[in-house]
């Protein structure tokens, strides 16, 4: 089986996740917390911090297990490593929240939200407005769009919304050109090269540095997966990248907040 199957599983164990969630609390209900949520929290908060910060900005990632890499840390605590991650210097936290793949929650959000200050991005598949409302309630402040997984048309809506409407901020996921030149048709930027190859589990850096030639200064850039040495964020600095999403490597390590100092530091 490939990974393309397996997105394909893990959208429809999804959808039958949004169908039962909406039966449970309505959009119309689901909207006005979200909105109530946004009202005190700061805008694009991802963003500043990723603008902000000078040196390399690492997006400190949680994830009990995935499909590729199996277990990885089934029991760990999201409260105790959100904050290890902070204290680490981490620039932002992301949370991966699906449940059949990933063993992840909603609830490990918003413990994430309760134990720091940090910007959380909602790591999920993410296909209907539901979930960006969703995600807002919850206390993200940037959600993934992945778009080998969206149409057009569903790309750009959700974008919208969750940075014109909710000022939040959408990370725009990409793995190869066509997905880059969807990315940037539908007006984002923060967007976000995965390394590793949906046909073939392969992961190479080189992915990065091709995607991201002949970029605009305008477009805010995030390498994502096989990240582990320092030499090798400093490259993609180099190459014009603004941040780094890093996860299994820190989720193993039994003091996470100074493996993230050894990395940035």
């Amino acid at each position: 089986m490939n990974n393309l199957d397996i997105l394909e599983q893990i959208l429809a164990a999804k959808r039958r996740a949004v169908k039962i969630a909406t039966e449970e609390i309505p959009l119309t209900q689901l909207s006005r917390e979200a909105a109530g949520v946004r009202r005190s929290a700061q805008p694009h908060a991802l963003v500043k911090a990723l603008r902000e910060n000078t040196r390399l900005n690492i997006i400190a990632e949680f994830k009990r297990r995935s499909p590729s890499r199996g277990l990885i840390r089934e029991q760990a605590s999201i409260s105790a490593i959100a904050r290890d991650y902070e204290s680490g210097g981490a620039a932002a936290i992301s949370v991966l929240t699906e449940e059949d793949y990933f063993a992840g929650s909603l609830g490990d959000l918003r413990a994430a939200r309760q134990a720091v200050s940090l910007p959380i991005l909602r790591k999920d598949f993410i296909f209907e407005e539901y979930q960006v409302y969703e995600s807002a309630a919850a206390g993200a402040d940037a959600l993934l769009l992945i778009v080998a997984a969206l149409s057009d048309e569903s790309l750009i809506k959700l974008r919208r919304l969750t940075e014109e409407d909710l000022g939040m901020d959408a990370l725009v996921e990409v793995h190869e050109r066509d997905e880059m030149k969807r990315a940037l048709a539908s007006g984002a930027k923060l967007i976000g090269i995965n390394n590793r190859n949906l046909k073939t589990f392969e992961v190479t850096l080189e992915t990065s540095a091709e995607l991201a030639r002949d970029l605009g200064k305008d477009v805010l850039l995030v390498s994502e997966s096989g990240l582990h040495m320092r030499a090798d964020l400093q490259r993609l600095k180099a190459l014009g990248f603004d941040g780094f999403l890093i996860g299994e490597s820190l989720m193993r390590s039994e003091r996470p907040a100074e493996a993230l100092r050894e990395l940035w530091s």
